[in-house]
């Protein structure tokens, strides 16, 4: 198959989020499996142009249609690590992606409507036809509806899309102006319920909405936060619209690079370990330990890697620091926090915790140190108030790393409770689950935790090998995928 995918951002050349790691990931796979894999992305200012090989222009002057009149772009080909990538960058005044950032301008709707209207006239200048085009989150959500109410009859009737959604809770919401800048006009039209009007707001278009309607498969990241996003808030006001489009609505699982991720293979780490020689882990907890100036003592780390906000559960990441050190074990954090108050609490609770060795937290983010984290901790608490897939407790479990983290959206799909799940049985089980969000259960499950570390160190081994077994790369995504793709084009 011919796949193209179009995309707000690609690691590691554009990546504010897990969204990068997606887009990068699951082409790689498409790729090693034999199809045809192209990525179309905005040409930013601020992107990483060292992991761009080859970059040349390769169409000089594509007149995209815009507001009444058009804007010429030039489109750069290059290869971002074995992935054929195509950077659009249009030359106007509105300078929508030399702006030094990816997110966060108060016209977002309008740049991403831009980008989305200028792919698919790159498709349609240069006759690509893919056969299927894969879009994701509200960025992308505008492709589906151009492709069906304009390209479809200039020639681009045949190509299909799956459209992917990352985060339910940033949706691309606009007003009219909109319609008229991308040649879609009819307002009466497209305001209708169902098509993209959004739910909340009776004057406001839903670019995710306008995906959900007119793509032939829609999934998000996890099949727990497929059905989060339908029956709770999670859907953040979507879920009537997936109730109409439940016949083409599902979930899978993100997977995990393990080129990147492996402790058999990382170049982040002294020593490396799998779970045929689990011994040389302790040796990576002792760098650890040195690294961050941490007692050298028996006792358990636990660990927090991510962002410090309110999704990943900020509260409870504060509690855990406090309860893991009077749980006689230590404690390490790396995170950097999205917001101004969060990191001004957490550069207090550093400066207070500055003398004690038995605890480390960074704020920022560090690749390398993340790597060291993973191989030497213990534990890695993941509390989060949602999380549609979440990355770190699966490399956590690569690690040997026990992963302890909230009930809810992909953290359910892969972490099974050692004591309680019911679905696995014990042989199979990986770590350890709460469900409420309040210190008292996360305090249960971090109890349950170290108390098998201290008491029972040979079921505590057991355990972390149980997790190593796990296999949450991309080949089981990559299957899925291919199986949908396969499906919407001989619809």
């Amino acid at each position: 198959m011919y796949i193209v995918q179009i995309a707000s951002e690609c690691a590691p050349v554009i990546k504010a989020g897990g969204l990068g790691d997606v887009v990068y990931g699951l082409s790689r796979e498409l790729g090693i499996r034999g199809h045809g894999v192209e990525i179309i992305l905005p040409k930013y200012d601020c992107m990483r142009y060292d992991h761009i090989w080859g970059l040349h222009n390769a169409y000089r002057d594509l007149e995209v249609p815009w507001d009444g009149g058009a804007i010429t772009c030039s489109v750069d080909c290059g290869w971002v690590h074995g992935q054929l990538c195509f950077f659009i960058e249009p030359h106007s005044s509105d300078n929508f992606f030399n702006r030094g950032c990816y997110y966060g301008c108060l016209d977002d709707h309008l740049r991403f409507a831009f980008f989305s209207k200028a792919a698919l006239e790159f498709l349609y200048r240069t006759n690509k036809r893919p056969d299927i085009i894969h879009c994701h989150d509200w960025q992308t959500g505008l492709v589906p509806v151009m492709l069906y109410e304009i390209y479809k009859h200039h020639g681009m009737e045949n190509q299909r899309v799956c459209y992917t959604i990352h985060n339910f809770k940033h949706q691309g919401i606009a007003g009219a102006n909109v319609l008229t800048a991308t040649g879609l006009y009819r307002e009466e039209y497209y305001y209708d319920r169902d098509r993209l009007r959004d739910d909340g707001n009776e004057t406001a278009l839903n670019f995710m909405k306008g995906g959900i309607v007119y793509s032939n498969f829609v999934n998000t990241v996890s099949p727990h936060h497929a059905w989060e996003a339908r029956f709770t808030d999670v859907g953040c006001g979507l879920g009537y619209t997936l109730h109409k489009q439940q016949h083409k609505f599902g979930g899978i699982l993100n997977g995990i690079d393990y080129n990147v991720w492996n402790p058999e293979v990382d170049p982040y780490i002294p020593y490396h370990y799998s779970k045929d020689d689990l011994e040389e882990k302790a040796k990576n907890k002792k760098a650890l330990r040195e690294r961050l100036w941490l007692n050298h003592v028996n006792k358990p780390i636990i660990c927090f890697i991510g962002r410090l906000d309110d999704q990943k559960g900020v509260h409870l990441v504060h509690h855990a620091i406090y309860y893991t050190l009077n749980r006689v074990a230590q404690f390490v954090l790396l995170g950097s926090a999205t917001e101004p108050g969060i990191n001004t609490h957490f550069s207090h609770e550093k400066q207070h915790l500055n003398d004690n060795a038995d605890c480390h937290l960074e704020i920022g983010f560090n690749e390398e140190l993340a790597h060291l984290i993973y191989a030497g901790a213990d534990m890695i608490i993941v509390p989060s108030n949602y999380e549609p897939c979440g990355l770190t407790q699966m490399i956590g479990l690569k690690y040997g790393t026990v992963p302890i983290v909230r009930g809810v959206g992909g953290l359910v799909n892969t972490v099974f409770d050692r004591d309680y799940d019911q679905n696995k049985p014990p042989e199979e089980r990986n770590g350890y689950v709460f469900y409420q969000t309040d210190y008292q259960a996360m305090e249960s499950a971090i109890d349950r935790a170290i108390d098998l570390w201290y008491k029972s160190p040979k079921e505590f081994r057991k355990l972390v090998l149980q997790g190593m077994k796990y296999d949450y790369s991309w080949k089981h995504p990559g299957d899925q995928y291919v199986g949908i793709y396969d499906h919407i084009r001989h619809k």
